[in-house]
């Protein structure tokens, strides 16, 4: 079968959402969110853009914002996508559902196999899927349940699909990631720490592990450019976002950092990995 890793293909494309007004006015932000700097949080939202294009070397397709989707910039919730497959989420809050109409055309007009989640009984929001190259972990959070996992399940059938109890607000992916094609990095709170031992006990398969000071510093994308012969990449919290983890980081030798900002943007409950999706095949022309 390979090794660990091997599943996490060279990515071609990469698709993001504009950042609306209604974010930036705490509108969609939810109750006790506070209201953003639009203009800094649309400078970080075109940083991570052109990283992604220029650095990483991207096709990178931008959905227009669109107001009457407030959290739209937060993709990565509506699909999880491996090979040719993108499975269409249901996000846990019905305000949030409408978000998947746009990402969904788009991966259509991709050429990819789109899954839809029919059970009204099931949630699931993208960002608490964490593959890891030859395995899928769901987490039990707040955002996503049994049903959900059991969905993830039966579209990736060639994987194993394992849950993973997700304690408190976060996603499993705002706890966890994946640091290189063998590493899991993980937060160092209780509930980051309670995952990523969950994780070891239900794999059959060997990964290191590195423990970062800052939860939201394990929210990253390990990436295999489409470029050959270029290294993969990590696309992480910047030390203007997340200092303290800047030292740990720089032991994952095997890969390129590229740091970005999410701060702003972090406001309204982003975590890095929600504002992207990275398709890992070269979709059907």
């Amino acid at each position: 079968m390979g090794t660990p890793g091997e599943g996490l293909g060279r990515c071609s494309h990469a698709l993001i959402r504009g950042v609306p007004e209604s974010l930036a006015s705490g509108e969609g932000g939810g109750a006790g969110l506070p209201a953003l700097d639009l203009a800094k949080a649309q400078r970080e939202h075109g940083v991570l853009g052109g990283k992604l294009r220029q650095r990483l070397g991207l096709q990178l397709l931008e959905l227009p914002p669109e107001e009457s989707l407030p959290l739209g910039p937060l993709l990565g919730d509506t699909a999880v996508i491996q090979g040719d497959t993108a499975l269409i989420t249901r996000p846990w809050s019905p305000a949030r559902r409408p978000e998947v109409d746009g990402v969904r055309k788009a991966l259509q007009d991709l050429g990819l196999r789109i899954v839809e989640m029919g059970d009204e009984n099931a949630t699931l929001d993208g960002t608490d899927v964490l593959f890891t190259g030859r395995e899928f972990f769901v987490g039990l959070s707040k955002w996503t349940n049994h049903r959900g996992a059991e969905i993830v399940a039966d579209t990736f059938r060639d994987f194993a699909v394992s849950t993973v109890p997700v304690s408190g607000p976060s996603h499993l992916r705002g706890l966890c990631g994946m640091g290189g094609p063998r590493t899991v990095v993980a937060g160092s709170s209780d509930a980051a720490q309670k995952a990523v031992r969950a994780m070891a006990v239900l794999t059959d398969h060997p990964y290191a592990s590195l423990t970062l000071p800052d939860d939201a510093a394990a929210d990253c994308l390990f990436l295999r450019p489409g470029l050959p012969g270029v290294p993969p990449f990590l696309l992480h919290r910047g030390g203007g976002d997340l200092p303290n983890s800047q030292e740990a980081l720089q032991k994952l030798s095997d890969v390129t950092l590229v740091p970005v900002s999410c701060s702003e943007l972090e406001k309204a409950g982003a975590g890095l990995s929600s504002l992207c999706l990275v398709l890992s095949t070269r979709p059907h022309s």
